[in-house]
């Protein structure tokens, strides 16, 4: 059964304090995350896990990022199979709304080999690369996982923060691509197009979060955003600013441009295929589009702290929701990317339409289009990020 259009994406809740969080990656939260005292080794901050003897996990997700039971939303089917079938007691909690936000409650503890309270912590790509980069992260054992390694994705394999697949499992995925309301405008198949057809000037927005708006300008240019040079950066930067002075883009925006472009306010947009979706569940004029010069990928990953004393309890998790037909029933809710192979073959059994979606089910052919924005070093965050707000007003 199809979930309801929900009045704020779980990505739209993740850019819903862009304008603040981003500034905030750019100045106060990056300041210290590269300092001597808030690096950590494996040697140095060693983890017990009790897993053994305590048959519990703490797990921290995002809102709405759970299946629940229409008929009692205090009953989350997957999960509470999860804990029927384990024998282990999860607390689940919706503490996740902002990357930055999150990297600020966990800050002290982490930079000082502190406990966290948390097994499991859900944050998005590039937020897991910076706790990877700063050493907060345990290593998994893969052998506890088989169905992780089975089943995961290939176009989610040697992600360039997490080569060996080994700090951070992806609970679901989602398309950053161009998207337009075919009732006030007719197809749009390229960013170039989205940037200069005159017919759009003015009716036009991007998104304020730079790696997914500057990977798909990179792309636009023949670059690699999973591999790219300062120049190369620049020179899509360029191509920004001048759809910038010219008018051609309207405004910078988090998931707020979804009901600008269901009402036809804009045309078309860089937008986000969990949000597109289910706008075209309203109106089947709205489409989503893979641009011809590829897509972006991102995740949301979970991540096992410092210090957490439940890592093989968390690694029974991450197995179970890697089992195809308990990945389908979580995917038929949230309606993002399923990163798991087989499960679109269970979803047949619950949705054939959910199945037939590429927005849920990529092809072969889109995921060979899209690409995961390459890790970035301190240095990098904080200097393609302001040259970024710079263009976009922020």
């Amino acid at each position: 059964m199809r979930s309801p259009l929900r009045p704020l994406s779980r990505r739209g809740l993740l850019t819903g304090a862009l304008g603040s969080a981003t500034m905030l990656a750019v100045g106060g939260a990056l300041t210290g995350c590269g300092t001597k005292g808030a690096q950590q080794t494996e040697a140095g901050c060693v983890s017990e896990d009790l897993s053994g003897t305590e048959k519990k996990l703490a797990f921290s997700n995002w809102p709405q990022y759970m299946d629940v039971d229409e008929k009692d939303e205090s009953k989350r089917p997957t999960l509470d199979a999860f804990i029927a079938k384990s024998g282990i007691q999860v607390t689940y909690t919706e503490d996740v709304n902002d990357n930055n936000e999150f990297f600020g409650k966990v800050q002290n503890q982490l930079a000082g080999c502190q406990p966290t309270e948390r097994d499991i912590m859900t944050l998005t790509d590039w937020m897991a690369a910076r706790m990877i980069r700063l050493g907060w992260i345990q290593k998994l054992d893969k052998s506890k996982m088989p169905n992780v390694e089975a089943n995961l994705l290939p176009s989610l394999k040697g992600r360039s923060f997490d080569k060996d697949n080994q700090l951070a499992i992806p609970w679901q995925s989602g398309l950053a691509g161009l998207a337009y309301n075919g009732k006030v405008t007719k197809e749009i198949r390229t960013v170039d197009e989205l940037l200069t057809r005159p017919d759009l000037k003015g009716k036009v927005t991007a998104l304020s979060e730079m790696r997914d708006t500057m990977g798909l300008l990179l792309q636009s240019n023949g670059h690699d955003p999973s591999n790219f040079t300062a120049a190369q950066f620049d020179d899509a930067l360029n191509k920004l600013k001048k759809a910038v002075d010219s008018g051609q883009i309207r405004k910078f925006t988090g998931n707020d441009y979804a009901p600008d472009l269901a009402k036809g306010d804009i045309a078309a947009c860089v937008g986000w295929s969990g949000d597109v979706i289910q706008l075209g569940f309203e109106d089947e004029k709205v489409k989503f589009v893979v641009p011809e010069s590829g897509v972006m990928l991102w995740s949301d990953n979970m991540l096992v702290p410092n210090k957490a004393t439940h890592k093989g309890n968390a690694e029974q998790l991450m197995n179970y929701y890697y089992e195809p037909a308990v990945a389908a029933q979580l995917a038929a809710y949230v309606n993002y990317i399923c990163p798991v192979q087989g499960a679109q073959a269970e979803m047949e059994k619950i949705d054939p339409e959910l199945a037939a979606n590429p927005l849920i089910f990529p092809d072969e052919a889109m995921l060979s289009k899209s690409k995961v924005f390459m890790a970035l070093d301190e240095k990098q965050e904080r200097e393609y990020e302001g040259k970024f707000q710079q263009v976009i007003g922020a």
